[in-house]
């Protein structure tokens, strides 16, 4: 059964103790509330200055990085041992292109290319019918002259006899209308006697014409050298004539004196201030790498060639092993003098602009100075400087393109000179 009656709880007994609130003093309130009022106050001063110093320390080092850092160096003075390197045309000594001088066609020839001849070598033969036929007619017809010559001489020395007999008759013998008329067929005998002989003095020069070109059939070498060329064979059709003023003649032979070589050299006009007379030059050929041939300057043209603007060098080498060839290309290095005024600089220096040429110079208070210079020879890794600079001036080397006039810049601490074997002078 369910009890529905309700159940009585027993009265509690609460002992709970009574709570009284305990106010502290009020003096001791105000003391803590200003100590925290401080703390509050002092970080916040810390905060402030704290940011503050950090402020200072990026605009230092953001002013310090606008600066720029640069190394520097000084121009160097002096060039010695510098070179010129240039092609050159090795040619030979002489050289003689040889032509015929009477057509005919070519009997026999003697040498061949490559080989070595000398002075008065017969290197051909040339069978010239026609010029024979011309030779022994002026022969014969010199031959009657002559002939002539002894009649004309004969009836002279009759006609003077007979006039110098009229002429020394006593008077009364001969009449004197006889005497004159002696003494006219003595004048006409001696004009018909010079006649002949100027007649043979012409069939004569003719005869020695063609014997002198008879002895051209035979090909001579000019001087010792060597045969560069042959250009014809046996049977050959020969025309006379160099293929000058209108002769159509080929060159047969070509005969080169190499026993010392000329050396021609284009050198451009900026570089041929030191070029002279006596200057020495070592040569290097393709065919030859390991090798060098001496050589020295014997001349110049004393003129720029206008359309080239360069000065035509000519150098003498020996050529004792006949090494050196007529036609060669050869790399051509002249010892130029030294010079202990002149100023170079490192290329990595040089500034081009719209002003042309220039330098930065580390000017009073690190300011930059830019300065235009006059540029001579390139001498690899430096530039001779002809003007704009001096030996106190210190260079910025490898400048920044944005580096302008009077910008302070900062040079680098450990800024160091150039190796020693770049201050060695070129």
């Amino acid at each position: 059964m369910l009890d529905t009656h309700p159940h009585q709880a027993p009265p509690e007994h609460e002992t709970r103790p009574s709570q009284s609130k305990i106010n502290p003093p009020p003096g001791k309130a105000r003391w803590v509330a200003g100590f925290a009022l401080l703390i509050a106050i002092g970080i916040a001063v810390a905060g402030i200055m704290t940011r503050r110093h950090n402020e200072s320390e990026v605009t230092k080092w953001t002013n310090e990085q606008a600066v720029p850092v640069v190394a520097t160096v000084k121009p160097k003075k002096g060039i010695t041992g510098q070179q010129i390197s240039l092609p050159g045309d090795i040619e030979a000594w002489y050289e003689a292109p040889i032509y015929a001088r009477v057509s005919g066609y070519l009997k026999k020839w003697y040498f061949d290319f490559g080989a070595h001849v000398k002075k008065g070598d017969l290197l051909a033969e040339i069978d010239a019918p026609d010029l024979d036929a011309q030779f022994a007619a002026a022969k014969a017809k010199f031959n009657a002259a002559e002939a002539v010559v002894k009649v004309r001489e004969a009836e002279r020395a009759f006609a003077e006899t007979t006039y110098t007999r009229w002429r020394e008759s006593p008077k009364g013998v001969v009449s004197e209308q006889e005497t004159e008329s002696k003494k006219a067929e003595f004048g006409s005998a001696d004009a018909r006697y010079n006649a002949a002989v100027a007649e043979a003095n012409v069939d004569k020069s003719e005869v020695d014409r063609l014997s002198a070109l008879e002895a051209f059939k035979r090909i001579v070498a000019p001087f010792d050298g060597i045969v560069t060329q042959r250009n014809t064979d046996v049977g050959a059709l020969i025309n006379a004539g160099s293929g000058v003023g209108g002769g159509s003649g080929p060159v047969l032979f070509k005969v080169a004196d190499v026993h010392e070589m000329r050396v021609f050299v284009q050198v451009p006009q900026e570089l041929s201030a030191p070029i002279h007379a006596g200057l020495t030059a070592e040569m290097t050929l393709p065919q030859y790498p390991d090798k060098t041939f001496k050589a020295v300057v014997a001349t110049t043209a004393e003129a720029i060639n206008k359309t080239s603007r360069t000065l035509l060098v000519e150098l003498h080498s020996p050529n004792t092993d006949n090494l050196l060839q007529p036609g060669t290309f050869a790399q051509v290095r002249f010892d130029l003098p030294p010079n202990p005024d002149t100023l170079r600089i490192p290329t990595s220096a040089l500034i081009f602009r719209e002003n042309g040429t220039q330098l930065a110079l580390l000017g009073p208070g690190n300011k930059v100075e830019l300065k235009s210079i006059k540029l001579g020879r390139n001498l690899g890794t430096e530039f001779e400087v002809l003007s704009g600079l001096k030996v106190s001036d210190t260079v910025i080397n490898s400048p920044p393109d944005s580096l302008s006039e009077g910008e302070v810049v900062s040079v680098a601490k450990d800024n160091k000179s150039p190796p020693a074997h770049e201050a060695e002078a070129k």
